[in-house]
């Protein structure tokens, strides 16, 4: 059973086959071509990705194309030691939404999930169709099906918490859901995480949750900040396996060379968070 947020679903396929316009070389397409090429009236095809984003789809182009990234750590750079330096709450403001997090302990965590209830269900979101799970204490995964495919998205998450007991239940999840993707209408002021990791893991998803709504960081900064300078690499598979996709922001972690770097649950994915970011917070 999907629950569908109004459109969303629809916005993030046409914004996907934007990005493939976009990178088989029509980055200089006219409005009427681009609505052209999407089968749409310009008129509908403006509409459409400015009550997405709140910018001109020509605009919006711009956030699309792979040099996004490098202007982005150029521009909008987040320091994290300085964040962590301080503390974290267990709460801090994202995409405009108040999270509220607490982490698995690591002997539970041993365990596989065992004793551990886990419901799930299927939604729409910004980017596609979205795999939500999440125990009595909160949301602890979201995958995104766009590109790997439902079957896919439902195995890599099952089989992170092998011992578990899965129940499917939609309207348990529904509120947080719709708080997750910003389709709460104001009824809901946390949505509450509940980290399901190892110890290196979860300090690699606490460094996530400080960076900024519209900026990034890198692999490397991140293993700086959280005092493992040498462990790049680790801190890269650790970013990979964030269950928590969107509200955890991996997708706001690149290459130190301003290059996306790799993504879960498909590139065209995070280059469409980042760009959605790029406009909300320039509108």
């Amino acid at each position: 059973m999907n629950v569908a947020l109004p459109e969303t679903g629809y916005h993030y396929n046409v914004m996907r086959r934007a990005i493939e316009l976009i990178d088989r070389g029509g980055e200089g397409m006219s409005l009427d071509d681009l609505a052209r090429e999407m089968g749409m009236s310009p008129a509908h095809f403006q509409r459409l990705f400015s009550s997405w984003v709140g910018v001109s789809p020509k605009r919006y182009q711009q956030y699309l194309r792979l040099g996004h990234a490098k202007a982005l750590l150029a521009e909008r750079f987040s320091t994290l030691e300085t964040a962590l330096s301080t503390g974290l709450s267990g709460s801090g403001r994202l995409h405009d939404l108040f999270l509220r997090w607490e982490a698995m302990s690591p002997g539970d965590f041993a365990r596989a999930g065992a004793g551990l209830t886990i419901y799930w269900g299927w939604f729409e979101s910004p980017f596609g169709p979205a795999l939500v799970m999440g125990t009595e204490k909160g949301i602890c995964g979201i995958a995104f099906a766009a590109e790997t495919g439902a079957e896919a998205a439902m195995a890599d998450l099952t089989g992170r918490w092998p011992k578990a007991t899965f129940v499917e239940d939609v309207m348990r999840l529904r509120p947080w859901a719709l708080s997750a993707f910003g389709a709460g209408e104001g009824k809901l002021t946390e949505t509450p995480l509940f980290l399901i990791g190892a110890p290196f893991q979860i300090k690699v998803w606490e460094a996530l949750l400080t960076i900024p709504s519209g900026q990034v960081t890198t692999y490397s900064e991140i293993a700086g900040a959280i005092g493992a300078p040498k462990a790049v690499r680790a801190v890269g598979t650790a970013v990979g396996r964030n269950p928590v996709s969107w509200l955890i922001p991996c997708h706001r972690a690149l290459r130190k060379s301003g290059g996306l770097g790799g993504y879960h649950w498909g590139l065209p994915v995070k280059r469409a968070m980042l760009a959605w970011e790029s406009a909300r917070a320039e509108a």
